[in-house]
């Protein structure tokens, strides 16, 4: 089977992974398990009545962590590499909501005083902003647009913020800059909204200008970066690249990779793994899907020696020249915040018709780098939590409930490298209206390498949304699987290269977006319930042979490891 990238010049780690992969998987010995490469070997499934067994593919993996055809690395997915979420801020100012006048009876509007808090600890560069016990009215949007500020309350079960109004009601009507009647409240911003002061500002300036903008890295028309210096070509999972010139780099710098497309769309060609798929596809019409490139991986320097420069991860892809590669600037990002412990319950209405959202929704992460939701619940929103341009953040012990999320969660617009790890989706408390959507755990955008661990979904579905995303992980995840997938066919696949769903137990055993292995090119699905097609039934966007991967079908209870992230970080890297 062919390799996407050189193994020998990582000949020391070999050994080392060896013993890590055991440890990792609770299995020292061999075993075996039947496996496939569907299109050239066939399907085939664990055997009845096999015990825990250390999947080959995991042992595969394993040998080359960084350049595997099926099985991407996200081993450094999250806040700081994968760290664990810092229990201080180190940042000693800390600035209780009470002291700035919130009633914690909701008797008033307290968003003014928390956010005059969160404004205190930011200009005395980051501190604590802490939210005691009870219920707080807000009757606007809770900013946190200054790095190293971290909000926290008594834990998502004591404090409550009480939303009483929708985005636009508070910024005004957000339409779509692909046109339509469509609302972008229906996948952008939130009530709780992370995302630098000057960014944010000039998102709301234009929303009101009704000038529909971009979101992400580079400003509003994507034009708003310089060139720090080009790069020599390398492949994927190289960690140190060769750059024309350094004298602008230094270590610690976040900067922004920056691949452009040619005229043969070779990069997007690349995206979905290559071949004659890829080659075949036609992707001229796909306007949406067009739109997102450059390509923008924001990454930090750890080190510059001479022309060599090491990053914080590997690379996601080739750097090829005909992709005139760079590193540029970005949108000063917004570092080291967070949002902890409490509750977003918004008034509760009737979930609105697709795609019309009001903006009822949850926590938004935008621009924002290294920055972390921990213990939150949110309730009766719209959109429960969103990565929009974000990148390296780690969502853990999130909870979306109350009647009903259009996009319980959403990773789009070039969100790359985030850990969404504890979660739950909650079933509905009241009936879906007619003409509303459930989609469930969604990527889209080119948005890559991102991660969904230990989740428990009462409801929705793996919802791919077209704009090829590449590079995702699934893995420890019971789901009924009811929701449906979205996305405009001008947005392109639904799938690139490197795909995998990991030890994913399907209640329902509806197989649409769990069992990938007739969809996703170069994907893996790896100890998957048996499951059947029925409901929104999929066909694969690329002609040929997938070079998909099946393993322990039907058999989730003995793949091992049965947490492929987990298993990723205890190896070295």
């Amino acid at each position: 089977m062919a390799t996407m990238g050189s193994i020998s010049r990582r000949g020391l780690l070999g050994s080392a992974v060896a013993v890590a992969a055991a440890a990792a998987t609770g299995v020292a010995g061999g075993g075996t398990a039947f496996a496939a490469d569907r299109g050239s070997a066939g399907r085939a499934a664990a055997g009845a009545g096999r015990g825990p067994q250390t999947t080959p593919l995991w042992r595969e993996f394993a040998a080359a962590p960084f350049t595997h055809p099926q099985v991407p690395f996200i081993g450094r997915a999250g806040y700081r590499g994968g760290s664990d979420l810092p229990r201080h801020t180190g940042h000693g100012f800390t600035a209780d909501v009470l002291h700035y006048g919130a009633r914690p009876d909701g008797s008033a509007d307290a968003a003014p005083a928390i956010n005059r808090a969160i404004a205190a600890a930011g200009e005395r560069g980051g501190g604590t902003v802490l939210i005691p016990e009870g219920t707080y009215r807000i009757d606007d949007i809770i900013r946190i647009g200054h790095s190293n500020v971290v909000v926290r309350g008594a834990g998502s079960g004591r404090t409550t913020l009480h939303a009483t109004r929708s985005l636009t009601e508070l910024i005004g009507v957000y339409g779509s800059r692909y046109g339509g009647d469509k609302s972008s409240w229906s996948w952008a911003g939130g009530l709780i909204w992370l995302c630098p002061e000057d960014r944010w500002a000039s998102l709301t300036d234009a929303i009101r200008a009704k000038a529909w903008p971009f979101e992400g890295w580079t400003g509003n028309r994507r034009d708003e970066w310089q060139t720090l210096t080009t790069v020599a070509p390398a492949r994927l999972g190289d960690r140190t690249i060769t750059v024309d010139d350094t004298r602008k780099l230094k270590r610690g710098a976040l900067v922004l990779l920056r691949l452009a497309d040619d005229a043969a769309h070779t990069l997007l060609e690349h995206m979905a793994g290559g071949g004659p798929g890829p080659e075949a596809y036609y992707w001229d019409d796909k306007t949406k899907l067009t739109s997102y490139v450059p390509y923008e991986w924001p990454v930090r320097v750890t080190a510059v020696h001479g022309r060599r420069v090491t990053l914080e991860r590997p690379l996601p892809l080739d750097i090829r020249p005909e992709w005139d590669p760079r590193l540029t600037t970005l949108a000063a990002p917004l570092t080291g915040s967070g949002v902890e412990g409490l509750t977003l319950e918004a008034v509760e209405t009737p979930q609105s018709q697709h795609l019309l959202d009001k903006g009822y929704n949850g926590v938004a992460f935008q621009c924002a780098y290294d920055c972390w939701a921990d213990d939150i619940t949110v309730r009766h929103v719209d959109n429960g939590f969103g990565l929009i341009g974000a990148s390296a953040c780690t969502l853990r012990r999130t909870k979306v409930a109350g009647r009903g999320s259009h996009h319980p969660y959403f990773c789009r617009e070039g969100s790359h490298d985030n850990l969404i790890e504890d979660f739950t989706i909650e079933r509905r408390t009241v009936p879906a209206p007619a003409g509303t959507q459930l989609h469930g755990i969604n990527v889209e955008g080119l948005s890559s390498h991102n991660v969904w661990s230990r989740g428990v979904m009462e409801m929705g579905t793996f919802d791919s949304h077209r704009g090829m995303p590449f590079a995702n992980v699934r893995t420890d995840i019971t789901v009924d699987n009811d929701g449906q997938h979205g996305g405009d066919a001008s947005a392109g696949p639904l799938f690139g290269a490197r795909f995998t769903h990991w030890n994913i137990r399907v209640t329902n055993g509806r197989a649409g977006l769990m069992r990938i292995d007739g969809l996703a090119p170069y994907s893996a699905t790896v100890g998957i319930s048996e499951v059947t097609e029925f409901g929104q039934i999929d066909v694969p966007d690329f002609t040929g042979d997938l070079h998909t991967r099946l393993e322990a079908y039907g058999t989730p209870e003995a793949v091992r490891p049965q947490n492929l992230h987990d298993a990723q970080r205890a190896l070295p890297h």
